[in-house]
């Protein structure tokens, strides 16, 4: 998932929402956004061609096919029949190049509201997805994506802290679904799914997040007392340290090798842009903000790589001068820019 404003465009305490921006932003090696279809085309490929290895003939193709399906959707089935009723006309409606239905069917598979009533009763089905049948519709994209050749799902759920944001009734829903969705989890409904929620200390420490419900904290709860040095990466909750300068290097570099994979000449921009100078780029940037990842990768590849990939006489360090202009820093970042505590004058009364 992308970085939404819960609050307003995907509020937590609607799981239909969530599992409709999941299928929206959906990607996977072979496909962007939204990969949903293709992905449902390549399970009944997998599932034509589990048939054919099974032995079934052409002429039972057809009837095989929608054994497997029958077979393979069984738990899925039992908790949202109406996941594997829409697979079948959208089958149905491919075959008899119906694509008008087809269509309206797969956006209906996504969670997408308002599909047309005609075709949501050609396939048999009513209403839009509610908050409960979300859990079940999920849980038949696990299955689809398994079988046709994904190993699972990562799912994020980004900056969970802008709940505290909104009215409490909301919030406190927002934070039971997500003790839901953990529990669920946790019970081996949906195997295959990775989730990550990030989100300030304050969100998971202060009385306005997580803390508000106590069976969602018992699930969170995480020792965070010893040194960080020894932090267990498998705990289920991880603290993230921070950039330090040598860290920060370190991601450049890992950014310069990932850029050479596509460039016209790899082995120019790793002599020109060599890990001295990248080095020398990140202590530009750290000595005028401090460690800022993002405005540090950001003049790396828009200012650096990109130029030393299109000209090939440009030479950073003769034709480049970092520059930073207000506009483009956060108000963290022009804060910091801003110098030394001590030099800011207040208007004080």
């Amino acid at each position: 998932m992308g970085d939404w404003p819960f609050e307003t465009e995907t509020p937590l305490h609607k799981l239909e929402t969530i599992y409709r921006r999941l299928t929206e932003r959906l990607t996977t090696s072979g496909f962007p956004p939204s990969a949903l279809r293709p992905v449902v085309d390549a399970w009944f490929y997998a599932l034509e061609g589990d048939a054919l290895a099974a032995g079934a003939a052409e002429e039972n193709l057809a009837d095989e096919v929608e054994r497997l399906m029958t077979a393979r959707l069984t738990e899925v089935s039992r908790h949202a029949p109406s996941f594997a009723t829409a697979l079948r006309e959208y089958r149905t409606a491919l075959t008899s190049g119906d694509e008008g239905t087809a269509a309206a069917v797969m956006a209906w598979l996504g969670g997408q509201p308002h599909v047309a009533a005609s075709a949501r009763r050609a396939v048999g089905v009513r209403g839009d997805l509610d908050h409960f049948g979300a859990f079940g519709f999920l849980q038949g994209l696990l299955t689809v994506l398994r079988d046709s050749g994904h190993k699972g799902l990562f799912v994020v759920l980004d900056e969970v802290e802008t709940l505290q944001r909104v009215r409490s009734d909301a919030r406190d829903k927002a934070l039971n679904a997500l003790r839901q969705l953990i529990d669920e989890m946790h019970s081996g409904r949906f195997p295959g799914l990775y989730l990550l929620i990030t989100g300030t200390p304050a969100f998971f420490e202060g009385q306005q997040g997580v803390q508000r419900l106590a069976p969602l904290a018992q699930r969170l709860a995480t020792d965070f007392t010893t040194d960080p040095r020894f932090d267990n990466p498998r705990a289920v909750q991880v603290r993230l340290p921070g950039f330090t300068q040598e860290s920060l290097v370190g991601l450049g570099t890992t950014i310069r090798d990932l850029y050479t994979d596509g460039a016209r000449d790899p082995e120019r921009i790793r002599a020109v842009v060599d890990n001295a100078y990248v080095s020398d780029l990140a202590t530009a940037v750290g000595g005028a903000l401090g460690v800022a990842p993002r405005l540090f990768l950001k003049k790396l590849v828009g200012d650096v790589l990109d130029r030393v990939d299109q000209f090939d006489d440009f030479d950073p360090r003769q034709h480049y001068a970092l520059t930073m202009k207000a506009a483009e820093m956060s108000e963290v970042e022009r804060n910091a820019a801003a110098g030394n505590a001590d030099e800011i004058e207040l208007d004080l009364p």
